[in-house]
């Protein structure tokens, strides 16, 4: 292997030929830890091509790990002692060779313990930290070691859709979208990474009493019941802002956009009720309620062409009208509304609609374990379960929920999060701690001191009949998240509006009043019930239903000649017509097969 040539790549570029590979990184990488060269530069040997890479480019992810030489660690107890009184820092064991960063190819070359009980005569290095294996929002989550990998996944897409307080100058910011939770706070369970980062500052869910229980079928699968107690105390409750801006543009030849109310002769105007809540200068004042269809800012625009500029004898300017009207499905109060000008003496109008959005049927939370779940029932607080000693969980959560989904590390979380109500204290849920296994029995103590079962269950009453459940249901507390997918932001209704110029079938999403598409596996569905009617309804009737004209005789498609006032076939000229309903988007594949020089004909039966 030694004797072999051997490639040798400078960020990614072939720079020249090594004979003795294995020295050569080894030589480079002892110069690095002597600090003779940049702890930037990372080096690594690819055994079956027979190449080296060097990095020292910019952009790379970096992780340190502690150097181990000879089955023994740098990071000596004598230095451990003098990091513990401050004598020496993080930068010291770096310029000293115990500690070195490794990018993601030369971690190809090391083995790496977790904990110096790990480290054998082959380890290169010892992780600094069990729990740094895992990124910052995995890092943020309780016990993470005790759930199921897939899990991991989902529950960092959770942390980063939960609400919370994602900046202190909120009210001063004009973001295109963005959800304030009212009562944010911070976890009973925390970890190191959540603490180290000071993200408590931006708490982004609340602490959330669960009873691990069904209630009358309505919690199925992953569906949750919500305590409507808690809610009216403000649990879980959300500002939504969403901001909108316009400016005065300016167009060759001197024309310019101008901020007002649009006269009733501008081109576009939208009736007098569109306009009524402007003020004189036609931009909306704050704290006004607003619906959707109304306009925010009034603005008056040029017309598209030149041409069009002088009216009727050249007396007016024509115009027409460019307002910016709050969308449909949308509505809330003007928060707050700004002028600016830019360098070139253009004004910008923004404009912030807030609204407030309270827990309701359809909204999503997520506990830090990709436990996620959609309210399917808001419960009166005299209905809910509650405890002997007259506790009431604000959410209920299915226990077919936990073991399918392997996320143990709820209900740890569930247990700590009891205990720490309990005692009045924070309690630490740091992946793979050196005490995991007696730290459950801790909490057990915990609870049991307090008079409670140290297994986290209770027996608890129906609401309803006032009668004890025969089995005891295991409740705690858990940090959840609320989600930003709220039912009230995706709601659509649609009986009839616009429609695509191409096909004439219903418009599509929720911006363009659209309808919801009735695709092929909706079809089959009817088709195998045998509803044939309906079937027929929503694929025709509700779509793009039209009349065409048919030649009885050729089978193509004719028209109506207004002027002989009769049905016309371009083959025959003026054969017998009939008149046949199809799908619109059926008339413009015929069109189309037309085009390319095929002539489809249609034949009728009688």
């Amino acid at each position: 292997m030694e004797n072999r040539k051997c490639y040798l790549y400078l960020n990614g570029r072939v720079i020249g030929y090594i004979d003795e590979p294995l020295s050569f990184v080894g030589e480079v990488r002892n110069t690095r830890r002597k600090g003779q060269i940049s702890g930037e530069v990372n080096i690594a040997y690819f055994e079956r091509p027979n190449e080296i890479h060097v990095n020292t480019d910019r952009g790379r992810l970096r992780k340190p790990y502690i150097i181990v030489e000879g089955g023994r660690s740098r990071f000596t107890p004598e230095l451990s002692d003098k990091l513990r009184r401050k004598e020496i820092n993080f930068n010291y064991l770096l310029r000293n060779g115990v500690i070195e960063y490794m990018d993601a190819e030369e971690e190809e070359n090391a083995l790496v313990a977790m904990d110096p009980s790990g480290i054998s005569e082959s380890t290169t290095h010892l992780e600094l930290d069990p729990a740094s294996l895992f990124g910052f929002t995995i890092g943020t989550s309780p016990f993470p070691e005790h759930n199921a990998l897939a899990r991991h996944a989902m529950s960092a897409n959770f942390i980063k859709q939960s609400e919370g307080l994602y900046a202190t100058n909120f009210n001063q910011r004009f973001d295109s979208r963005s959800f304030i939770l009212f009562y944010p706070q911070k976890p009973l369970v925390s970890t190191a990474p959540y603490d180290a980062t000071g993200i408590m500052n931006h708490p982004s869910g609340q602490n959330f009493v669960v009873a691990i229980s069904t209630y009358y079928g309505y919690n199925m699968a992953d569906a949750i019941v919500m305590n409507k107690g808690a809610i009216d105390r403000g649990l879980g409750r959300s500002l939504f802002y969403k901001s909108y801006s316009d400016e005065e543009r300016r167009y060759p030849g001197g024309q310019k956009d101008r901020f007002r109310i649009p006269p009733p002769t501008a081109e576009g105007y939208m009736g007098e009720h569109a306009y009524a809540k402007l003020s004189e200068d036609g931009i909306i004042e704050p704290e006004m309620y607003i619906n959707d269809g109304e306009v925010l800012i009034g603005k008056v625009a040029p017309p598209r062409f030149l041409e069009e500029n002088i009216g009727a004898g050249g007396l007016e300017e024509k115009t027409r009208d460019d307002s910016v009207v709050l969308k449909a499905g949308e509505s809330g109060v003007v928060d707050s509304v700004v002028f600016t000008e830019t360098p070139g003496a253009t004004r910008n109008i923004k404009v912030r609609i807030r609204s407030l959005r309270i827990p309701e049927k359809g909204d999503k939370f997520a506990s830090r374990h990709g436990q996620k779940g959609v309210i399917a029932l808001v419960v009166n607080q005299e209905d809910m379960p509650f405890s002997e000693s007259g506790i009431i969980p604000d959410l209920l959560l299915n226990p077919h929920s936990i073991p399918t989904r392997l996320t143990f590390g709820h209900l740890m979380e569930m247990l700590a999060g009891k205990a720490s109500a309990v005692t009045g204290s924070m309690t630490d849920g740091t992946a793979f701690a050196e005490d995991g296994s007696k730290r459950i029995d801790d909490y057990g103590k915990m609870l049991e001191s307090n008079g409670f079962d140290r297994h986290g269950e209770e027996f608890l009453h129906d609401g309803i009949t006032g009668s004890r459940f025969k089995a005891k249901i295991f409740t705690g507390v858990v940090y959840y998240n609320r989600l930003y997918h709220m039912a009230s932001n995706k709601l659509q209704v649609r009986s009839r509006g616009k429609v695509q110029i191409l096909t004439h079938q219903p418009t599509e999403g929720k911006a363009r009043q659209g309808a919801l598409r009735f695709g092929e596996m909706e079809r089959d569905a009817l088709i195998g019930h045998g509803a044939s009617l309906l079937l027929k309804e929503r694929m025709l009737d509700q779509s793009d239903k039209t009349t065409v004209l048919v030649c009885r005789l050729c089978g193509s498609m004719g028209y109506y000649d207004y002027i002989k006032r009769m049905a016309v076939c371009p083959m025959c000229n003026s054969a017998p017509m009939a008149d046949v309903e199809i799908s619109y988007a059926f008339k413009v594949l015929l069109d189309e097969i037309r085009s390319l020089h095929i002539l489809p004909s249609i034949k009728l039966n009688e």
